[in-house]
């Protein structure tokens, strides 16, 4: 498959194996494994790297397996789930990042380029997620007030 900006290819990344059930030697105490998750969230971690660390360090290879819900439906559950899903709330940080060097350093055309790349997949993404109700129907993604959208 192409890269979205670009001609290339690219090298296809690794798939799991598939499943039905959690392997024998994984943990699967659904409520142990429910408690972890939020005990990662209110250590301020994201839900890629609470993956990361079930993963490798309490031996879980795919929480849906054991629990039977992804993590973002755990801390829903919990109260504890983001108002801006994860792979959106990046992509705006990106963006805000190169907004600060954009106003350091004004001709620096190759950054302004990937400013313009970078908001133009974060509409995408918003595009998307209000079309499947993960996101109000108003909400619009604005440059200047989306560092304050961040801090809540």
């Amino acid at each position: 498959m192409a890269r979205m900006h670009a001609r290339c290819r690219g090298k296809s990344g690794s798939v799991r194996p598939h499943r039905t059930e959690a392997p024998v030697w994984s943990t699967t105490d659904s409520t142990e494994i429910e408690k972890l998750i939020v005990e990662l969230k209110k250590n301020e971690k994201s839900t890629s790297e609470i993956g990361l660390i079930l993963r490798d360090r309490y031996s879980v290879p795919d929480v849906k397996l054991a629990t039977g819900k992804r993590i973002n439906a755990v801390l829903k559950e919990n109260g504890l789930a983001s108002e801006i899903p994860e792979d959106l709330r990046n992509l705006i940080v990106k963006a805000l990042r190169m907004r600060k060097h954009m106003g350091e350093n004004k001709k620096d055309l190759l950054n302004k380029r990937q400013l313009q790349l970078t908001e133009s997949k974060v509409r995408r993404l918003v595009k998307y997620y209000v079309g499947s109700k993960k996101l109000p129907a108003g909400w619009v993604y604005k440059p200047d007030t989306a560092e304050i959208l961040l801090s809540r």
